[in-house]
C-alpha cells in the first residue's frame, strides 16, 4: 500500500493528478499542467511537497569519521549549518545514491532520494559495522515533512513568515527558526536552479505551513507545483536524477560529479575503484544535448554518431524555458565534446542534435 504525505488532501483539493511514486501517492501535475508550473517557478515562485524524501540522522563521537567513510565529498569541510552535495558509492564505484549532507549542532542530517531510503538505510547500517556505539543512525523520515519554495520571489514570500533574516542566509546554508510560529529547519537549497528554500518541519505542521506559504505568495501568483515540473526544472539545469542519469552502474566520474568526489581524502567506500578509473580514464561521459524540432528524447533512446550507436539517452523533455527539446545521456569518449553533432533514434527516426554546455537555462535568481 502506498504512503501518503501529510498534504495528500491538499493535493487532491487543488486538482492534483495523483500517481504512485517511490512508494507514495504524489501529484504528477495540477490543473494548469507541467509546462505552466515550470514557467511559474522560473518567473515568480512555486511550492512543492517533497515530504517523500528520506531523512537519516547520524550522531555520536565518531559521526564525522563514519560519514566521511560513506560519502564521496569531505564533510570535514562543513561549517555548522552548512549543506553539502555528495554521493554514496559501492566498492566498485557505482552510485548508491546522491544526497544532501547537513552539519547541524550535535548531528549530521542526510537527505536522500525517496525511492532509495530503505536501501540507503540498510547500506549505511552495513557500513556502520566496526563503529559500535560510537555512531548512532536514525531514520526520521516518517516524522518529517519537507516543503520546497522555489523561484525568484521565494525570499520575498518567506520573509513574511519567518522570525529571522533570510538575506543573511547564504546558498547551501541552513538555520533553525520559526515559519508561521512553527519550529523548522530552513535551508537555501533546491532542485530547480532558482533561488529558494527547503523547509523541514514536524509532519503535523505541514498543512499549516503549506497554507501559510500559498497565502503569503498570492500576490506573486504562487502555485503548487508537482513532480512533473520538478523533473523538468532539474533537467533544464542539467541536474542528475537517480534512477535515470545515475545509478549503481554509473560512477560519479562518468556522471560529471568529480567535483563532489574528493579522491585526496582518507579512505571511503568506492575510493580505490574511482582512483583506478581516474588513472585509467573513463570510457563514457554524461552529456547534455539539444534536438532540432519538438521531438522528445525519451529514456533509453539510442544516441548515434554517423549512423553508429555511441550511447543512450537518460533524460529528455521539451523545455518551455528555452523552447527547445533537451536531454542528457551517456556517450563514449570522443563524442562528448561541446558542439559534437549526434542523432537521437526516436522510434526508428534519426533526429539531429548537438552536444551543448550545461545548464540549458541560465538562472539569474540563484544567490551563490
Amino acid at each position: 500500500m502506498s504512503k501518503k504525505t501529510a498534504l495528500y488532501d491538499r493535493h487532491v483539493k487543488s486538482g492534483g493528478r495523483m500517481v504512485k511514486f517511490a512508494g507514495f501517492e504524489m501529484p504528477l501535475a495540477y490543473q494548469n499542467g507541467i509546462m505552466s508550473e515550470t514557467k511559474r517557478v522560473r518567473s515568480t515562485a512555486g511550492l512543492f511537497d517533497v515530504s517523500h524524501m528520506g531523512e537519516i540522522e547520524i550522531t555520536g563521537r565518531a559521526a564525522l569519521e563514519f560519514l566521511n567513510k560513506i560519502i564521496t565529498n569531505d564533510a570535514a569541510n562543513l561549517e555548522e549549518f552548512q549543506v553539502q552535495y555528495a554521493c554514496m558509492c559501492y566498492p566498485d564505484g557505482g552510485i548508491v545514491d546522491d544526497l544532501l549532507v547537513y552539519r547541524l549542532p550535535e548531528k549530521y542530517l542526510l537527505v536522500v532520494n525517496a525511492a532509495n531510503t530503505v536501501n540507503d538505510l540498510e547500506w549505511i547500517l552495513d557500513c556502520k559495522l566496526g563503529f559500535g556505539g560510537t555512531v548512532s543512525i536514525e531514520d526520521t523520515s516518517d516524522r518529517v515533512s519537507q516543503l520546497a519554495l522555489q523561484g525568484p520571489d521565494s525570499q520575498r514570500i518567506l520573509d513574511k513568515l519567518v522570525d529571522f533574516d533570510l538575506e543573511k542566509m547564504r546558498y547551501y546554508h541552513s538555520q533553525y527558526g520559526k515559519v508561521s510560529g512553527k519550529e523548522v529547519l530552513v535551508s537555501r537549497t533546491g532542485y530547480t536552479g532558482e533561488d529558494g528554500f527547503e523547509i523541514y518541519s514536524n509532519r503535523n505542521d505541514a498543512t499549516l505551513l503549506w497554507d501559510a506559504i500559498l497565502e503569503a505568495g498570492s500576490e506573486c501568483e504562487i502555485e503548487p507545483v508537482a513532480l512533473g515540473a520538478r523533473d523538468l526544472l532539474r533537467l533544464e539545469m542539467g541536474y542528475c536524477l537517480y534512477g535515470n542519469d545515475i545509478d549503481e552502474t554509473t560512477s560519479p566520474l562518468e556522471a560529471g560529479l568529480g567535483w563532489v568526489t574528493k579522491l585526496n581524502k582518507d579512505e571511503f567506500v568506492g575510493k580505490d575503484s574511482l582512483v583506478k578509473q581516474k588513472v585509467g580514464g573513463i570510457r563514457r561521459r554524461l552529456v547534455p544535448f539539444e534536438l532540432k524540432g519538438r521531438a522528445i528524447a525519451r529514456t533509453g533512446y539510442p544516441i548515434l554518431s554517423e549512423g553508429r550507436k555511441v550511447g543512450d539517452v537518460t533524460s529528455g523533455n521539451f523545455s518551455p524555458s528555452v523552447e527547445k527539446s533537451v536531454g542528457m545521456g551517456y556517450v563514449e569518449l570522443g563524442c562528448e565534446t561541446e558542439g559534437t553533432r549526434v542523432q537521437i533514434d526516436v522510434r526508428g527516426e534519426p533526429v539531429e542534435g548537438v552536444i551543448v554546455k550545461s545548464p540549458f537555462v541560465k538562472s539569474t535568481s540563484l544567490k551563490r
